[in-house]
């Protein structure tokens, strides 16, 4: 089996979601080595490795730094990464690691490109991760020495895409992917038991599960809130860059904090109107989330606000809402709608989505850089194509 190492600014065990999904399936061909940011530890304490098997042959890899006053530490402390670098060099020496693949999600990380030796370098942009809060000033010229680096360039969607693809010509549009088999049995609530903490709601529930970060759009959860009482809000994910101050609070308003991928969609189940509340800002102009395909694989309706991406791939589906009012509108044309109406449309976008899919087609990107074969523009041209 061929290596691939993966450096990432996601923890494994965080929200599931595009590495994972990936990585997991490419374990079928590759030794996966999944190497997080580091974690402080107390000050007494030695810089070390700690390593953990996961399913799908994916090892994960995480420094922990001893530090005086725990904080974030992330791929940048130039120290750290001495160190990291060192000790991860010798932990691949000791597994029997040789030009491997070199797979990024973070431009942060562009140093272990430059210090351990690999055959093939990609870079998966599923963020504009220099858009977030508190993101490092650096991010920017960080992206473009890795757009100028990489040998191939995947993108999470077509904003992303469109803004890459002019700075390398191996520039792959890769948009999210679903697991349909995983959520599709969320479309009967005879599936599943009806979780502790929506048993005592009364219908009824407009869901969402994923972050719950600065992306969010707080005030039309307390608008929509406020003017449906009737209506139960149900969040369910970690909460970040958020003080718990920040967040609209009303009686119809619940936060389920973080579940496990496996869980979902018993929740899901019961949600019925699936949510995209995202803001309409800079950190979401890039935005493609993940969710939008796992609820249609469920066969709620939609309702989202304007996500660029969200309109150009999915909004023969989606509900699109520009304001507070117009969302509360779509909500209520939403849980007047048949099924049955968008079941072929879902069942087309489904289809054309699939993590599987994804995988063999990127797959077939990988080995034909590794073999040297030329990939003509046009194939490129119509791979854009398929999703667009």
């Amino acid at each position: 089996m061929l290596d691939l190492i993966c450096v990432s600014h996601l923890r494994w065990d965080f929200v599931w979601q595009r590495p994972q999904h990936l990585l997991s399936r490419f374990g079928k061909q590759y030794r996966i080595f999944f190497v997080e940011e580091p974690i402080a530890v107390e000050a007494d304490q030695t810089a070390r490795l700690e390593i953990r098997q996961e399913p799908n042959n994916v090892t994960v890899v995480r420094m922990l730094q001893p530090m005086k006053e725990p904080r974030w530490i992330g791929h940048n402390d130039p120290l750290t990464m001495v160190r990291y670098e060192i000790l991860l060099k010798e932990y691949l020496k000791q597994a029997g690691v040789k030009n491997p693949v070199m797979w990024l999600y973070t431009p942060m990380a562009w140093h272990f490109a430059d210090t351990i030796p690999h055959q093939l370098l990609i870079y998966d942009v599923m963020d504009e991760l220099s858009a977030f809060k508190g993101a490092n000033t650096k991010l920017r010229d960080y992206d473009k020495k890795m757009l100028s680096k990489a040998d191939i360039v995947f993108t999470g969607g077509l904003s992303l895409y469109q803004s890459r693809r002019e700075s390398n010509p191996h520039t792959y549009l890769f948009p999210s992917g679903v697991e349909i088999e995983h959520f599709a049995t969320a479309a009967k609530r005879s599936s599943y038991a009806c979780p502790e903490e929506l048993a005592a709601l009364k219908s009824p529930i407009l869901g969402y599960f994923g972050v719950i970060d600065e992306r969010m759009d707080l005030q039309l959860l307390a608008v929509m809130a406020e003017a449906r009482p009737d209506w139960q809000i149900v969040l369910i994910g970690p909460t970040a860059k958020i003080a718990p101050e920040e967040l609209p609070q009303a009686p119809n308003l619940h936060y389920l904090g973080m579940k496990n991928y496996k869980e979902l969609p018993a929740y899901l189940a019961y949600f019925d109107v699936a949510l995209v509340p995202f803001a309409i800002n800079e950190a979401t102009r890039y935005l493609s989330p993940t969710k939008t395909l796992e609820y249609m694989a469920a066969h709620k309706p939609i309702v989202s606000t304007p996500i660029r991406d969200i309109e150009a791939l999915y909004s023969g589906v989606v509900r699109i809402a520009g304001s507070c009012e117009d969302f509360i509108t779509q909500v209520e044309a939403a849980l007047q709608s048949d099924p049955a109406e968008r079941r072929a449309k879902e069942h087309q976008l489904l289809e054309k989505y699939t993590w599987d899919g994804i995988v063999q087609r990127m797959q077939q990107l990988i080995e034909n850089k590794l073999e040297k074969k030329p990939v003509r523009a046009q194939e490129e041209a119509h791979e854009v194509s398929k999703w667009a």
